[in-house]
């Protein structure tokens, strides 16, 4: 048989089945049209609106290091969106968090675990402390 001579007898044997089941074929008609007019209404009820363009804070990922990882969580956790390019959008720039807290933190804590006799950091620290108590103990409290 040929392409079209098949196609015919499908169609109507499709037809014929159809008209015997009358109200499968009503809700086969009405569910995609009722489906479809929910679309409309929510279209309708919610207009679009323009929104600026977004520009999220650059995020390191793990194989960056940890150091930037980490910052780039912490320092990015509410995930802000912004009008203009951030500074980290440029390619090759790891991360934009030099003057951040977390980086303040693990710089300080790297100068105190790699400790060496010529750091007099500690010392200054002693001095400042010892200071600290004469003055304590001169006000008389």
């Amino acid at each position: 048989m040929a392409f079209w001579t098949q196609l015919g007898l499908l169609l109507w044997k499709n037809f014929t089945y159809r008209r015997r089941q009358t109200f499968q074929l009503l809700i086969e008609v009405a569910w995609p049209l009722f489906i479809f007019f929910i679309l409309i209404s929510v279209r309708l009820s919610y207009p679009p609106y323009e929104q600026h363009e977004c520009h999220f804070p650059n995020k390191a990922m793990p194989s960056a290091g940890t150091l930037p990882w980490i910052q780039g969580i912490i320092c990015n956790a509410n995930n802000p969106c912004f009008r203009y390019p951030t500074p980290g959008e440029s390619p090759g720039i790891v991360g934009n968090f030099n003057a951040s807290i977390v980086s303040r933190l693990f710089s300080d804590a790297r100068r105190l675990l790699l400790y060496s006799q010529q750091d007099t950091s500690i010392m200054d620290v002693q001095k400042v402390l010892g200071k600290l108590r004469k003055l304590g103990n001169s006000s008389g409290l």
